[in-house]
């Protein structure tokens, strides 16, 4: 039987996130992302399609890098301005029923409490149907705006990431015993207090001494997305992610970058499946492969290569405008999006420029782009799954929604013709229709099923030693 291949479409609350200049094509929408209506429509389009997902970046800065300024990424609405990414949500899930919403959140400038409850909530109103995309945040420019000196360490950004799963898991795992919540009108209980329990937390980062705010939700702990891909990255997801969003050129420099992260699961105690991968693709399709090709050259004519310049500064942390146009890209440790550079880079023959990454890369972004009619796009994400281990697919535009549009009304028929893609939806949460767990939850060699019941029998809410700790709350215990 041929494996499902899942679709996500990679979004952002801004104009321009992955290619540049197209804002300005007659058919566009993007500068309507600031209105309800844009995604409410983007949703309804997604489930006619029977996408797996909305997955929405965000970025908490802005890209300063090119030329040492934010002015020709504000020429061009690059990824700024930009709006919350959980404010449209909610509206979201109320026009649809299935479609899953993977929502971004850096780790970096939230406190997990406060972040634990806004998920907690988004899971409830959604019905189990969303994701959190676990970053850490790679722009200085946010540093530096909400206070710091500068930005943390690449590899101390994932040594506070641990830390703050922990925090997370046990809010959402343990806090709240099965049962807690009775809804009794008869006896006037709401919550048992005897099964909700302070966490206790005390870190190197992170001191959590109360209990979650919010009663367990579906998923309890929503889905968990995890983007980059460099070392340190891969062995965070090993361990925490269920969907890993990936940054791959060619189905086989995909194989090798799956394999890894398959192989690092497994060390884990995790199998091999218990991570779906996708990566980042922009198809431009039409009804032939002619008019696809016709349709992407027009495109072009939009783009922008000073806007694309600002996005790879930002991305890269490196100044482009100080690079020969035909100078050959290299990897470097900085404490940018390392995965950027790396997928222009390694396990490459091709020698990427700057002059390359303006040609190739000012529609698509990060990722590469598929050009051509049903069959031979199926024909490429098939081998992109087959060959080179992808699960599936986040899917970016080039003009919205016209991209999403041509992709459902003209590559999902022909996927589905070969058992592809779905036609209709699984039951249950978003886990269960990507996972297949039976309860929504997470599976047990997940690191957060260790904190499931963790504090049963254990200090409660209801102890009066817990109030007397606990006098910032406004003295929980009753007399």
């Amino acid at each position: 039987m041929a494996k499902r291949i899942l679709l996500s479409a990679f979004d952002m609350t801004c104009v321009s996130h992955q290619s540049s200049g197209t804002w300005r094509h007659p058919s566009s929408r993007a500068w309507n992302y600031n209105t309800i209506e844009y995604w409410t429509d983007l949703a309804r389009e997604l489930e006619r399609g029977c996408f797996d997902c909305l997955f929405i970046a965000d970025v908490v800065g802005v890209y300063d890098v090119y030329r040492g300024t934010a002015a020709a990424a504000l020429r061009d609405a690059d990824q700024v301005p930009v709006n919350d990414p959980f404010g449209a949500i909610s509206a979201m899930a109320a026009v649809t029923s299935n479609v899953g919403f993977g929502v971004t959140a850096a780790i970096t400038y939230e406190q997990p409490y406060l972040l634990a409850r806004r998920l907690s909530t988004l899971d409830h109103l959604t019905k189990g149907r969303v994701a959190w995309n676990v970053v850490s945040s790679y722009l200085n420019s946010a540093a530096l705006n909400v206070g710091l000196e500068k930005q943390i360490a690449h590899d101390e950004r994932y040594a506070i990431a641990d830390e703050y799963m922990e925090v997370m898991y046990k809010l959402w795992e343990g806090s709240w015993e099965d049962g807690a919540v009775h809804r009794d009108k008869e006896t006037g209980i709401f919550t048992d207090p005897k099964k909700v329990h302070p966490i206790g937390h005390n870190g190197k980062y992170y001191k959590v001494p109360g209990f979650h705010l919010c009663e367990p939700s579906p998923q309890r702990t929503p889905f968990i997305f995890q983007a980059g891909a460099s070392g340190r990255g891969k062995q965070f997801a090993a361990a925490n992610a269920e969907g890993m969003f990936v940054l791959t050129t060619s189905p086989e420099q995909a194989r090798t970058v799956t394999k890894d992260i398959r192989d690092l699961a497994e060390k884990q105690g995790r199998s091999r499946d218990s991570i779906k991968i996708f990566t980042l693709l922009t198809v431009i399709t039409g009804a032939t492969d002619e008019a696809a090709e016709q349709k992407y050259q027009e495109y072009l004519s939009y783009s922008s290569s000073e806007g694309m310049l600002a996005l790879y500064g930002g991305w890269t942390g490196i100044d482009f405008s100080q690079y020969d146009p035909e100078q050959p890209l290299e990897a470097m440790d900085n404490d940018s999006l390392r995965t950027t550079l790396e997928s222009l880079t390694h396990g490459q023959s091709r020698k990427w420029t700057v002059q390359d990454v303006i040609k190739d890369r000012t529609i698509g972004g990060l990722g590469p782009v598929l050009v051509g009619g049903p069959q031979k796009v199926a024909d490429e994400l098939e081998r992109w799954v087959d060959e080179g281990g992808i699960d599936g697919f986040n899917l970016a535009y080039a003009v919205t929604p016209a991209t999403t549009t041509d992709f459902i009304d003209y590559v999902v028929p022909e996927l589905r013709k070969r058992g592809r893609a779905q036609s209709e939806y699984q039951p249950g949460t978003f886990r269960q229709k990507l996972l297949g767990t039976p309860d929504g939850r997470v599976e047990n060699s997940h690191p957060a099923a260790q904190y499931h019941g963790a504090y049963a029998g254990k200090e409660s809410v209801d102890d009066r030693t817990t109030a007397s700790n606990f006098e910032q709350y406004g003295k929980i215990a009753a007399e």
